[in-house]
């Protein structure tokens, strides 16, 4: 294996981590055979294997649980007994920062990795994460699962630019960074949600969530995001647990926004009684949005779309997800009508590739990456995606998922990718910059600053998102709507 610097080792798959055979066993052997096997070949932790599937592990943690709690057969038991049966486990091909926040997000010391097939490839502990010095921004994952007010959370929240300069100084690819940010978002508002219930008794009643939506949704932020979120709950959910969810909406809203997340301009939130609705009311908005596409309905359903569910009950997001498939799949005005929506935002590139700017305003010599660009490569191949019936996920996901559709060419799609790849990195840039010198981070961006390589590389993209814009016009013969 070759040698691997320390700075870029958050971002290299575990897979090329886990160099050392994992010691196994069955199930059904008792417990003294199997401590015999982790005394001799000196491990901590043994995975119970089934068919080359892993179905549980052991820990010296377990066996020590075990006796103080005075059992008197350990002789009589097998690992089947007492093995836990919840694996965590993560994919050999993923980067190496989704196993520190996993390890640290379940309080667990060992992590099993698994190969494309779902068959054990590796394992990962406590003493491997130990490698890495605490001078990778990556401990910040420690500091928030510690955290025990709002004032050390909003502490912890400035430290995130650290974060990202950080993954730019490892060179570490763009979609390793979003997918960090995610990761450090989810952990920084999970943590929040659980100050909130410890410290202040704020909590969300049992068959409710609490949804992300938007960028939060696809895992897609960048430095700057303003809320965006919804409330769901039973049909049948009492006066009582109606208040503590309006309670829990309003908390949750007011505390983000104390440590650092700016509220949504269009009050699109969970405070907001519009976003915060009983599964059946959600569905009968949903099925209005989309039976109706009108401009106010399309910004809706655009923000409402990527929906995930962040803390609360699981079930409600494929229960929503698989509503929006169906209502979509029964209304072919549907698609046609979103995508008129987004292909009115026009990238900011004229004849021969000319960068267009504003004229005039606060904005006057800049153009905005995300209006140019970003909105309509995320709305468009969004859209695209729910046609073929694919919901949650990145835009990178739903791009890989689209490919083996053969909706379009292979060719076609890669230039989509690649206008997206780097519109994102380029918008994490200028915002890194921005801060660096002690500025508001925005979607702005002066070309005439950029250097000509990056000058003519955003030329590019923005011709891929009019390649985006003719694919969804052609595609729903947009021209004859128009007429």
């Amino acid at each position: 294996m070759p040698t691997i610097q320390e700075d870029s080792l958050f971002f290299i798959p575990v897979g090329e981590l886990c160099n050392r055979s994992v010691v196994t066993c069955p199930p059904d052997i008792g417990l003294v055979e199997m401590s015999r096997r982790m005394k001799t070949l000196n491990v901590s932790g043994i995975v119970v294997v089934n068919n080359e599937e892993p179905i549980g592990i052991v820990s010296i943690r377990d066996l020590r649980d075990l006796i103080a709690d005075s059992v008197n057969d350990i002789q009589s038991l097998s690992v089947r007994d007492i093995m836990k049966t919840n694996l965590i486990t993560i994919g050999s091909s993923e980067q190496f920062f989704k196993a520190v926040f996993l390890m640290a997000k379940h309080t667990i010391h060992h992590l099993v990795v698994l190969d494309q097939n779902r068959h054990l490839s590796g394992i990962l502990s406590v003493s491997d994460l130990l490698r890495i010095q605490t001078k990778s921004p990556l401990y910040l994952v420690q500091e928030i699962e510690s955290a025990t007010t709002l004032d050390q959370l909003c502490q912890i929240g400035k430290k995130r630019t650290g974060l990202l300069q950080y993954a730019v100084k490892t060179n570490a690819d763009t979609r390793s960074m979003i997918q960090l940010i995610a990761l450090f978002n989810d952990a920084f508002t999970e943590r929040l949600i659980h100050i909130l219930d410890i410290e202040h008794g704020v909590r969300l009643p049992r068959r409710a969530a609490y949804l992300a939506l938007g960028s939060e949704g696809r895992c897609e932020q960048a430095l700057r995001t303003d809320q965006d979120s919804a409330i769901i709950y039973s049909d049948d959910a009492t006066e009582e647990e109606l208040s503590e969810i309006r309670r829990f909406a309003d908390h949750i809203v007011t505390a983000l926004e104390q440590v650092g997340i700016p509220l949504c301009p269009g009050n699109m939130m969970a405070s907001n009684p519009d976003w915060c609705h009983s599964i059946s009311e959600w569905k009968t908005l949903i099925a209005q949005w989309i039976g109706n596409p009108t401009s106010e309905h399309t910004v809706y359903f655009g923000v409402f779309q990527d929906l995930r569910v962040l803390h609360g009950e699981l079930f409600f997001e494929e229960e929503l997800r698989t509503h929006i498939c169906d209502c979509t799949r029964h209304n072919p005005i549907f698609f046609p009508g979103m995508a008129l929506n987004i292909i009115r935002f026009k990238p900011p590139i004229g004849m021969f590739g000319r960068l267009r700017v504003a004229t005039r305003g606060a904005a006057r010599g800049t153009l905005d990456l995300k209006k140019g660009g970003i909105f309509t490569l995320t709305r468009g191949i969004g859209l695209l995606a729910l046609e073929a019936g694919i919901m949650g996920g990145t835009t990178w996901d739903k791009l890989e998922q689209l490919q083996h559709r053969n909706i379009f060419s292979d060719h076609d799609l890669e230039t989509l990718k690649e206008a997206f790849t780097f519109l994102i990195k380029l918008r994490l840039e200028i915002q890194l910059s921005a801060i660096a010198f002690g500025k508001e981070p925005s979607d702005l961006i002066d070309p005439l600053l950029l250097p000509d390589k990056t000058r003519n590389l955003l030329r590019t993209a923005f011709q891929g998102v009019t390649l985006l814009n003719s694919l969804l016009s052609c595609r729903y013969q947009l021209d004859i709507m128009a007429r």
